[in-house]
């Protein structure tokens, strides 16, 4: 039998011992950060970014990406936010526009990928530009505002609880079921680990991942409909830098870029709740508003690092091929 070594361990589990790190240094060295109000802010905060990495959970678990998220959440709420300030289109109509954009939006790029066969990164890239043009187009690079019934749904609770956090916990919640529980779920997991193999055994390669970027797009769109009702506008930053962030949640916490491993609901959350831990530390420090960059970068190395060894794509001896 093998025996681990620190090192194995701490490819294994490297990211709870940073995350309990973390913790403890920001609860010791801030005043207020462990209060229950804090940790509630850290969950509202976070729950457009946990949305839509999960929808990108989907398409990663497949071994495909999407890095048009971002602007497919810009585009379509931008779209919803035109229509109610312009035509007063209901908000709970708007809702349900918005999300069939997202899902829209998400199939061109299934259409693509699986139909035209354009590699996943190019096909998203070249999508990402082109959506975030179309949105900036329509908004003229301005600031959408929400009618003043919908802004204050931002600050929305439940008792103590956030209303999007319950909203993001229910959605997490279904995606997990949805992955290890339906024949969706397992060819996904399929496709990731071979899908050349997944396709000569007769799985639907090409409908599944089709499906993937549908869902992907409706939940871009989801998250995207709470980052403007916390915001209260459509501004054109909206999405900016969100395909990378998402990215590095669902790496930190713990499914692989090569595809075929990992969970939602067990990774997402710590994934994304890690970020925000940061981000929201740093702040009540003090600190220099640029910092989160440099303290989230170097997360993500360390996570894409530990993803390449924990594959078996890098090796900690040296002079080991990759």
């Amino acid at each position: 039998m093998k025996i681990k070594t620190s090192a194995d361990i701490l490819i294994q589990h490297g990211f709870l011992v940073v995350f309990a790190i973390a913790f403890v240094f920001f609860a010791v060295t801030t005043e207020h950060f462990f209060e229950a109000e804090n940790l509630l802010n850290i969950l509202h905060t976070m729950s457009p970014l946990a949305i839509t990495a999960s929808g990108l959970a989907l398409v990663v678990i497949s071994g495909r990406l999407d890095i048009s998220i971002g602007s497919t959440a810009f585009l379509s709420c931008a779209i919803g936010a035109l229509l109610m300030k312009n035509d007063g289109l209901d908000p709970v109509l708007t809702a349900i526009l918005v999300l069939i954009c997202g899902a829209a939006l998400g199939a061109v790029n299934g259409f693509i990928v699986t139909v035209l066969g354009v590699n996943s990164l190019i096909a998203t890239l070249g999508t990402m530009i082109a959506y975030r043009g179309i949105a900036l187009s329509l908004t003229d690079a301005l600031l959408v505002q929400l009618p003043e019934p919908i802004r204050v749904l931002g600050n929305a609770r439940l008792g103590q609880v956030p209303t999007d956090v319950i909203i993001t916990f229910t959605v997490l919640v279904a995606i997990h079921s949805l992955h290890i529980r339906t024949a969706f779920g397992r060819q996904l997991v399929a496709m990731g680990n071979d899908i050349a193999t997944a396709r000569e055994v007769g799985l639907p390669v090409d409908r599944t991942g089709f499906l993937s970027f549908m869902l992907a797009g409706t939940l871009a769109s989801a998250g995207g409909i709470l980052t403007t009702v916390q915001n209260g506008a459509v501004s054109p930053w909206l999405g900016s830098g969100l395909e990378f962030t998402a990215l590095a949640v669902v790496v930190v916490g713990g499914i692989s870029l090569l595809g075929g491993r990992g969970t939602i609901l067990f990774s997402i959350i710590p994934g994304a709740f890690i970020f925000e831990m940061i981000r929201n530390g740093l702040t009540n420090l003090g600190a220099n508003p640029y910092s989160y960059r440099l303290v989230g970068g170097a997360v993500i190395f360390a996570a894409m690092y530990a993803d390449a060894l924990k594959s078996g794509r890098l090796s900690l001896k040296r002079g080991a091929n990759p």
